[in-house]
């Protein structure tokens, strides 16, 4: 299984080169009497394939977790839900620099400085000089930004229980294994910060 681990992944960075990559890679390989029966998926009968159900069921769910996060927010001074998450990075993870922040968000670099902006308005973060880098900024959460994320956690963590909707604690497991694989997949490409009009061809051509 080892010698097939490293044959399979010699050209792939889908998994890392550890015993935590490789216990990664012999789940991912592993099947159930389930795996082996195809799901239904809407238009399948007209030929639709897997692969645009995917896609479109990750943006339903994308869409319908906004919406909870907007409820959880409304009665509040957050904006959007991106506000608290990045509040809720910086709390847990610790100070760090601007860009390190936007990349962990899956953000451009302009959407994420207006986040930032809006926060450093707000008084929920606080920056200085990075000390390695002198034209970095380091930022970090504000005992204001702590006081103003305690007020809505409760609401927050509702939001987030109601998202995982009906599923049993083995579905949640099964489900966060395959979407941390997909993660592990897209962020590397991701932060090679590869332009629009190559993005595709460059990574049709290189993973798939």
């Amino acid at each position: 299984m080892l010698e097939q681990f490293e044959t399979e992944t010699q050209f792939s960075k889908s998994y890392p080169g550890t015993v935590q990559g490789f216990k990664n890679w012999i789940c991912d390989h592993q099947t159930d009497d389930r795996a082996s029966e195809e799901p239904y998926w809407e238009g399948k009968e007209n030929g639709r394939t897997a692969e645009s159900a995917i896609n479109t069921l990750l943006v339903h769910l994308n869409r319908y977790a906004k919406s909870y996060s907007k409820s959880a927010i409304s009665d509040s001074e957050f904006s959007t839900q991106e506000d608290f998450i990045y509040l809720i990075n910086l709390k847990a993870f610790g100070e760090m620099t601007k860009m390190e922040l936007i990349k962990k968000n899956i953000h451009d670099k302009p959407a994420g400085m207006l986040i930032i902006a809006r926060l450093l308005r707000h008084g929920w973060i606080e920056q200085h000089d990075s000390e390695a880098d002198k034209r970095s900024k380091i930022i970090r959460i504000s005992e204001a930004g702590r006081i103003a994320l305690e007020q809505q956690m409760k609401k927050i963590r509702q939001a987030t229980h109601i998202v995982a909707g009906n599923l049993t604690h083995k579905e949640k497991m099964e489900l966060i294994r395959i979407l941390n694989k997909l993660d592990r997949f897209h962020y590397p490409i991701f932060s090679r910060n590869i332009h629009p009009e190559n993005l595709i061809e460059t990574v049709y051509s290189e993973h798939l």
